[in-house]
């Protein structure tokens, strides 16, 4: 189950109000509101992404909404839930027999666990089983890696668009060393797409980047874990056996939380 990931908006948020606030306190909101300028956000948002038209096809383009909607998501997963369904599915498998838990699974909300479920339930070889999860576990990292790779170009391509923004405000600063007014406005442009371009690479696009390859490490770890507790289930394993293997994967806090209820239970 997926729900809102407040960190994302939250961060970004702060970064601008920190950077905006510091102008502030070292001037005053004239000078604050004279950072917000049009024509430096013009050069660096429209031509990263005019570098991004040229660099990925409009397939590969497409996916974007969908990355960058992943990124202010989290999954609500938890390693521990995981471990409990299996130790559940274990148990009723040695009671009533694998095709029992045909019912049962029809309630797991995790697709990739409902699908390895019913895989052993209609007898596939626990090596076919592996080799077919492993495969669909290979395909999400490689649609993860291409929706984040928009987002690392967009990094890269954004503090070069302000330099181009500075090249374009110093010739029209020496272009018009004749009348001063004109070279206020025009240096301007020179620094203030420098300053954005690093600022959205710095702030927006390469830390999503990040969160977005962190998400994915941790949905293969779970992914890897499913697929050791499905074969478990298949293979007849203890349930006690079970949840003592898959627990290994658990962090320490966690661990030691799941031994204190494995004794509250025994009491």
């Amino acid at each position: 189950m997926k729900k809102l990931d407040v960190l994302t908006p939250v961060g970004i948020i702060v970064g601008f109000i920190v950077v905006l606030f510091a102008i502030f306190i070292n001037g005053d909101l004239a000078e604050t509101l004279a950072f917000l300028h049009p024509s430096s956000f013009l050069i660096v948002v429209g031509g990263t992404a005019a570098a991004l038209l040229v660099t990925f096809n409009l397939k590969e383009l497409k996916i974007l909404p969908t990355v960058l909607k992943s990124t202010f998501s989290r999954e609500e997963n938890e390693l521990a839930d995981v471990i409990d369904t299996f130790v559940e599915l274990s148990d009723r498998a040695r009671r009533e027999g694998l095709l029992a838990l045909e019912a049962v699974v029809e309630e797991v909300e995790d697709p990739f666990l409902k699908k390895g479920v019913l895989l052993a339930v209609d007898g596939v070889e626990p090596e076919v089983i592996h080799d077919i999860m492993s495969a669909e576990v290979a395909a999400m990292e490689e649609r993860h890696s291409k929706g984040r790779a928009i987002l690392e170009k967009a990094g890269d391509f954004a503090p070069s668009w302000g330099m181009i923004g500075t090249l374009i405000g110093l010739v029209l600063m020496l272009r018009n060393l004749e009348n001063p007014a004109t070279l206020g406005p025009n240096m301007a442009i020179a620094i203030m797409t420098t300053l954005y371009g690093s600022l959205f690479a710095n702030l927006v696009f390469l830390p999503m980047a990040t969160k977005l390859a962190n998400k994915t490490e941790k949905e293969v770890f779970m992914k890897q874990i499913i697929i050791e507790g499905v074969i478990g289930v298949q293979s007849g394993q203890n349930p006690k056996v079970l949840q003592e293997k898959l627990s290994a994967f658990l962090a320490k806090s966690e661990k030691e939380r799941e031994d204190e209820e494995l004794l509250e239970e025994g009491r």
